[in-house]
């Protein structure tokens, strides 16, 4: 075995677990779902059919991650976050074919307790507060927070704010990278 899985922890069969992977306190991850390398799952988190996570994803205590999510490398779920999959569930009624793909691109950070509404696409190193509820699709690299979620800014890959100046340059305090804002999305130089 080349991940690590607490003994309290349920795999199912039919999994793909990455190497240096770790599983830890009452978790479970159900048939079909594909962990890449170097993934994390805290306490009490449960993996959904056939969910795909990318390598290095973290996933904190207390996450519930759906059929029909789909998390890039390098993505971040704070403790207690939401993920759904049906837009109008009633107990006595099955919507599984009305599941909605949820997809959380690339370096993406969703913070505790936020939840984020199916359907929608997270975009590369988006930054959600915690606490925030998301409706709608998110730019890359934008921050977002409250209930509903709005956007109060943009981030950069390190998790800094960015401050644009006149020209629409900004630089991350960390890594000094440079970013530029033209026509209401930011990239990375």
């Amino acid at each position: 075995m080349s991940f690590y899985a607490h003994p309290t922890a349920v795999i199912d069969e039919g999994c793909t677990i990455g190497e240096d992977t770790k599983i830890w306190h009452f978790s479970h991850v159900m048939s079909g779902a594909v962990l890449g390398k170097g993934c994390n799952l805290g306490q009490n988190v449960v993996i959904g059919r056939d969910v795909i996570l990318g390598n290095n994803v973290r996933v904190q205590n207390n996450v519930s991650v759906y059929e029909a999510v789909i998390c890039e490398d390098d993505v971040f779920l704070g403790p207690s976050a939401v993920l759904t999959n049906v837009i109008n569930p009633r107990s006595a009624i099955s919507r599984k074919h009305e599941f909605k793909p949820t997809l959380i691109r690339k370096g993406a950070t969703i913070g505790a307790n936020a939840t984020i509404v199916c359907g929608n696409e997270i975009g590369a190193y988006a930054f959600i507060g915690a606490g925030a509820v998301v409706t709608h699709p998110v730019p890359a690299y934008a921050l977002i927070t409250g209930n509903p979620g709005r956007q109060t800014g943009w981030m950069s890959e390190h998790g800094h704010k960015l401050h644009f100046d006149a020209s629409g340059k900004a630089v991350c305090p960390e890594s000094g990278k440079i970013y530029t804002l033209e026509n209401g999305l930011v990239y990375s130089d």
